[in-house]
């Protein structure tokens, strides 16, 4: 079974993917980049790497793969969890593996490093942005090739010419001036437009002012009362030791997971986030520690073995 395709699609919304047994695969952004000596313009990506330190199942990898191969959660997880044993004994045994669309894997002095591929921008505000290079604009150069042409070429100025000559600079000023005239007639005209604008956008809010006096007006004239309603809320009681049953980076897939224990006979229920900023589900909780214990022994053996205690102070 390949799971290369599943955590590139998921890097393009998430910035970290847990492979349960093996490690994290992880997004850092960057922003755009210009490269002087290359005269290359580099837009802004995430940067894939990889860390084997977290390898705790958080459950979005595996609750994706079920998703789309609509398949149980617990098979689903014993299907990645050899995946992850089977990359294990192949970087032991000194491969290599490749992952398609993310980089590649090999193993040294005990230590799985990581190659990202860099072919594929992750970052989803960058889609369609692609490195370009651009070429230096050579003022200067232009600039001595003219003045070598005039050195080589004779010139012969005509009294024409001279005349010609001499009228260019009222040109300059001549268009200096037009130039100035057209600003500020368009400066004068936006200002207008702008004043206008100010006016109506007034005297509609007056409009509005005027209209909430009158309902606010009309309410306070004519005051209305109603029927008190009493409500009765039953919360549940909840022990001060826990038996957890996963906790996910999404609230969505912590409530899924409460439903499919439900749908089992427990009484699981969402008890919060706790402060890695995961959402935690419960099989139950206890008041008496031995009572939570035994359950958990209970539920190690019968549904998964994943399940862990959290006791309160």
């Amino acid at each position: 079974m390949r799971i290369d395709s599943y955590i590139e699609k998921l890097l393009f919304e998430y910035n970290c993917v847990v492979v349960p047994g093996f490690g994290a695969f992880l997004a850092h952004s960057t922003s755009a980049v210009i490269d002087t000596a290359k005269n290359t313009f580099v837009p802004p990506s995430k940067i894939i790497s990889f860390n084997a330190q977290l390898s705790k199942n958080d459950g979005l990898l595996v609750s994706h793969i079920a998703k789309e191969k609509k398949i149980g959660y617990e098979e689903m997880l014993q299907e990645v969890e050899a995946v992850a044993k089977m990359w294990k004994q192949r970087l032991n045994q000194g491969e290599s593996i490749e992952l398609f669309g993310i980089g590649k894997l090999s193993q040294k002095d005990q230590r799985i490093q990581f190659q990202p591929e860099n072919k594929v921008n992750f970052l989803t505000s960058s889609f369609g942005l692609t490195s370009f290079t651009a070429n230096p604009v050579q003022r200067e150069v232009m600039k001595e090739e003219v003045r070598e042409l005039e050195e080589k070429i004779p010139f012969i100025i005509t009294p024409e010419q001279r005349e010609t000559t001499s009228f260019r600079p009222w040109l300059k000023y001549a268009a200096v001036v037009f130039l100035a005239v057209s600003l500020a007639a368009t400066s004068y005209r936006t200002y207008d437009d702008l004043k206008e604008k100010e006016v109506a956008a007034q005297e509609e809010a007056q409009k509005e002012v005027s209209r909430l006096i009158q309902e606010a007006t009309f309410f306070e004239s004519a005051p209305l009362e109603l029927p008190a309603i009493s409500i009765e809320v039953t919360k549940k009681q909840l022990g001060k030791h826990h038996v957890i049953a996963g906790a996910f980076r999404e609230e969505q897939n912590a409530e899924k997971r409460v439903a499919q224990l439900k749908d089992k006979g427990f009484n699981a229920f969402y008890l919060g986030m706790n402060r890695y900023g995961l959402h935690q589900v419960a099989y139950d909780s206890f008041e008496d520690p031995k009572e939570a214990l035994a359950f958990l022994k209970k539920v190690k053996a019968t549904d998964s073995r994943d399940a862990w205690l959290l006791s309160e102070k």
